[in-house]
């Protein structure tokens, strides 16, 4: 079987030496060659490896996002090349790996040890707090498997939260401009709120968009609906579903709501929306605004 946590200590080796050398990818290929040879060259897994290699080079961006809203006293360049690359690895593994491979408290539990083989006398407790902090603010995925086991919810008996939001556009003379907001793991989003018991969807949609981004909006249409499941601290596995509308407003300086979470909050000219950095579920949703948008010109 594999040694999970060699294979780790092989690939943190290898984006120290790209960190620190600043070598481009087929050079960062090569080293990870010859610390598979010098470490373990027939008791490793490779695909793994390689996998996790690439995997933090090309989320290395959004990685680093989150360390610095994570940890916002230590700017990435002051964190040690050793910390701030075992730190890239499991918020890699903690945000972006299967889950039934690699379960939340194994990716924060595997990064420890990597502080505590190659950090510095302090590098474990500063490796532990940050992915901590993300870990609670994704909702402690797998929490509730930790001590007495629980009975897996069926998903027709998961509580179910409503939201509402909403793709928001406004003009500025004849440039057509988007609302989104961003969040501390590196993707733009949608503004959006849990529904209040007794509003209607739409009245939802309109008071989140106050209150998080500080715009008034006039609904014009229906663009979709998803549902996800997500992990809540206290309820545990949680339904939630999402409906989003299409809104007008007018083109002024959006506020940010101060709540954990989301970082920012932009206008996007039109065509420059796709070259953003979406979560998968929600770029259907703009991509249908867009085209609505088109379709009134």
């Amino acid at each position: 079987m594999a040694n999970r946590h060699l294979s780790r200590s092989i690939v943190l080796q290898t984006l120290f030496e790209w960190d620190l050398n600043d070598i481009d990818k087929k050079g960062t290929l090569e080293v990870l060659a010859r610390n598979v040879e010098e470490f373990a060259p027939n008791k490793t897994d490779n695909p793994f490896i390689e996998k996790l290699l690439d995997g933090v080079l090309g989320k290395q961006s959004e990685l680093d996002q989150v360390i610095e809203k994570a940890a916002p006293e230590w700017p990435i360049d002051r964190i040690s090349p050793v910390d701030r690359n075992i730190l890239r690895l499991g918020l890699y593994e903690l945000l972006f790996a299967d889950r039934k491979e690699v379960p939340a408290k194994v990716a924060i539990n595997e990064a420890i040890e990597l502080a505590k083989q190659f950090g510095g006398e302090n590098s474990s407790r500063f490796v532990n707090g940050v992915l901590g902090a993300v870990y609670k603010e994704i909702g402690e995925p797998g929490k509730e498997e930790q001590g007495k086991k629980k009975k897996a919810v069926p998903f027709d008996e998961m509580p179910i939260q409503r939201l509402a939001g909403a793709v928001v556009y406004a003009m500025d003379g004849d440039v057509m401009y988007l609302a989104l907001v961003h969040d501390i793991f590196g993707h733009w989003t949608l503004s959006k709120s849990k529904i209040a018991e007794a509003e209607t969807v739409e009245e939802g949609a309109i008071r989140a968009l106050q209150e998080e981004i500080g715009v008034d909006i006039v609904i014009e249409g229906t663009l979709g609906y998803n549902e996800y499941v997500a992990s809540h601290p206290e309820l545990g596995k949680v339904r939630k579903q999402v409906s989003y509308f299409l809104a007008e407003s007018k083109y002024t300086d959006l506020v940010l709501e101060n709540k954990g979470g989301l970082d920012d909050a932009q206008w996007f000219k039109v065509a420059d929306i796709l070259e953003l950095n979406f979560y998968e579920d929600i770029l259907p949703i703009v991509t249908k605004a867009i085209t609505m948008l088109v379709a009134k010109k």
